[in-house]
């Protein structure tokens, strides 16, 4: 099966590229391109009134898309930004510091480089483990925030104790956040459970296919009202406040900072619309993703460690000392992976068919 209709203009644009890095940066499917026109077209036509069309249409219709996706039972909970490390600095805000922060020793560059920025400047203890250590050392009940990938962007490892984490969650703290950025779109994910007790975060970067400035944290009620970190539109309902005053919307808006570009929200309604429209859940995608993942294993032409056999991430993570080398020399033949330090990675997406698996075997044949 192929879906390459859905992606003409992004295939078009580069018709002899071999693009293997969907869980890097995602091909983005015609329907963005009708968001981003969109956007643009009621930014000059409604002007000034353009944020009523956002906030009172488009904002609703794409928190109603991360609620149905993560079976959240409320879409206030959801706040947009630019951004998951922008929301990241607001939830630490509102917790009194300095914080005792617990995560994995997996974590992504932005958290990465964040909390050892946090620890240099004394605002922060941070503890960082494997993986399979977090729920142990959470259950210690010494640390304020706890911060964990859902799946390990660097081996594809996936955390599977979400529960167990959220059970430890109160709105006195510890608080629990996932980073669901290699997990949103990419696998199922049922929030129900847990929707009171944690904080999630992800975005429209990766598997849902609407590119940058669409990024969202699901906030759980009760936990944090106050963040330090704030801008004009976390007050947006009630601009009437008496002079000096601080107000917070009641829901997930606490969460929000200033002026943005609403452009990337409109990208990922208009892609959530497409995907409804054609049929195409999640649990379809990964299918066809599983499909194209099994072909390339049968046939994979080099030695190599994987390091998330069985893995529902939409990668291959690829352990060895040619990892640099290789992927300059495929990216030389215009055949697009990428890597993380001696792991290649081979992203899987929807605008991938068995023919490009087959041209990629025989691409990675060549290697030495």
């Amino acid at each position: 099966m192929s879906y390459k209709h859905l992606f003409q203009r992004a295939l078009a644009a580069a018709p002899d590229r071999l693009h293997f890095a969907a869980h890097s940066h995602h091909l983005w499917p015609d329907a963005s391109y009708v968001g981003q026109i969109a956007a643009w077209e009621d930014g000059v036509r409604l002007a000034d009134r353009k944020w009523e069309r956002v906030m009172g249409e488009i904002w609703p219709a794409a928190q109603a898309h991360v609620a149905a996706e993560l079976k959240l039972p409320d879409p206030d909970t959801i706040v947009f930004a630019p951004n998951t490390h922008e929301l990241l600095l607001r939830i630490a805000s509102a917790r009194p510091g300095p914080l005792r922060i617990l995560a994995s020793d997996g974590e992504f560059h932005s958290f990465r480089r964040q909390s050892m920025r946090w620890e240099e400047a004394g605002s922060a203890t941070v503890e960082r483990v494997p993986l399979e250590q977090i729920v142990a050392r959470a259950r210690a009940g010494e640390h304020d925030l706890i911060f964990v990938s859902q799946v390990q962007f660097g081996t594809g490892h996936v955390f599977e104790q979400i529960e167990q984490l959220a059970a430890l969650a109160r709105p006195d703290g510890p608080w629990v956040v996932i980073d669901g950025y290699h997990a949103f779109m990419a696998m199922e994910v049922d929030l129900s459970a847990v929707a009171d007790r944690v904080f999630y975060l992800a975005g429209g970067y990766k598997y849902a296919m609407a590119g940058e400035g669409c990024a969202f944290l699901h906030a759980p009620p009760g936990f944090g009202a106050r963040p330090e970190i704030t801008g004009w539109y976390a007050e947006f309902e009630d601009l009437a406040l008496p002079p000096g005053s601080i107000g917070y919307a009641p829901d997930a808006r606490r969460f929000l900072g200033a002026t943005f570009d609403p452009s990337g929200i409109y990208r990922f309604v208009a892609v959530r619309d497409m995907l409804r429209q054609e049929g195409l859940t999640t649990a379809a995608i990964a299918a066809h993703v599983d499909g194209l993942r099994a072909q390339l294993l049968a046939g994979l032409p080099i030695e190599a460690e994987l390091l998330n056999p069985g893995s529902p991430a939409r990668f291959l993570a690829l352990r060895t000392p040619n990892a640099q080398r290789w992927k300059a020399e495929l990216e030389a033949e215009d055949v697009i992976t990428d890597v993380r330090g001696d792991v290649l990675r081979i992203g899987f997406g929807l605008y991938q068919d068995s023919r490009d698996v087959t041209r990629l075997i025989e691409a990675l044949s060549w290697l030495r």
